[in-house]
């Protein structure tokens, strides 16, 4: 059973920075790809930024140039560097883990991240 375990969200004042951190364990097959999504409120889920096992990795236009992806195969884990954060990266952000050879898709719970102005 694969679990994705969240943290590092919060509330921050425009401008501010936060790192998401996204934890899996269980059967993690190596080549997948791992990413964020997130939702505000009242709209469609969006991709924010996805990585390959390979550390190709790509950006929503939205957080071009103001958010990192990185990743840590050895732990299986994720991270997500928000700089200069806006109001409107307002959302719950939620973890991605997909396997595509073994057609498998996995969630996190999701972390709430708030900006204020």
């Amino acid at each position: 059973q694969v679990q994705l375990v969240e943290s590092g969200g919060g509330l921050v004042q425009a401008g501010g920075s936060l790192r998401l951190s996204c934890a899996a364990s269980g059967n993690i097959f190596v080549l997948n790809t791992m990413g964020w999504y997130r939702r505000a409120p009242g709209k469609e889920r969006e991709l924010v930024a996805v990585i390959t096992g390979g550390s190709s990795t790509n950006y929503a236009d939205s957080v071009k140039g103001r958010f990192t992806i990185s990743r840590d195969n050895a732990k299986n884990a994720v991270y997500l560097q928000m700089n200069s954060l806006k109001p409107e990266d307002t959302a719950v952000y939620y973890c991605n883990l997909d396997i595509p050879l073994l057609r498998r898709e996995y969630w996190g719970q999701g972390t709430q991240v708030t900006v204020s102005s």
